[in-house]
């Protein structure tokens, strides 16, 4: 049985999912990010991030990426996962966290579980 396909804004992920995020990419997302074609046929960038349970696509811009790592207290100003967040987040999340093994083309519109803002 394989793991659903989401793809979701950042803005819109609860707490335990950032904080497993940031455990997976300490180093920031920016150079992480990969592109897509959504189910409206169009050019999408994300950060792919699997838990035990499905294969995620958040959906972020570069400038956006880098927007996210500035504001984040969680990081340092070079945009580094600080000691602190490492060691209570890797506490807590120790178990739960894969490395994301999206094959792109595999995606397709029945599969995916787009979770738009509610707004758009």
């Amino acid at each position: 049985m394989s793991k659903p396909r989401v793809i979701k804004n950042y803005d819109k992920l609860d707490d335990e999912l950032l904080e497993q995020i940031k455990l997976n990419y300490p180093n920031g997302f920016e150079r992480n990010l990969i592109r897509f074609t959504d189910v409206n046929g169009k050019i999408a960038s994300a950060l792919p991030f699997e838990t035990s349970e499905k294969y995620y696509l958040i959906r972020m811009t570069k400038s956006e990426a880098q927007l996210i790592i500035e504001d984040d207290d969680d990081y340092d100003d070079d945009g580094i996962l600080t000691d602190e967040a490492r060691e209570e987040y890797g506490d807590k999340y120790d178990d739960e966290i894969e490395e994301a093994d999206i094959d792109l083309d595999e995606l397709s519109d029945d599969d995916v579980d787009t979770e738009e803002e509610e707004d758009r």
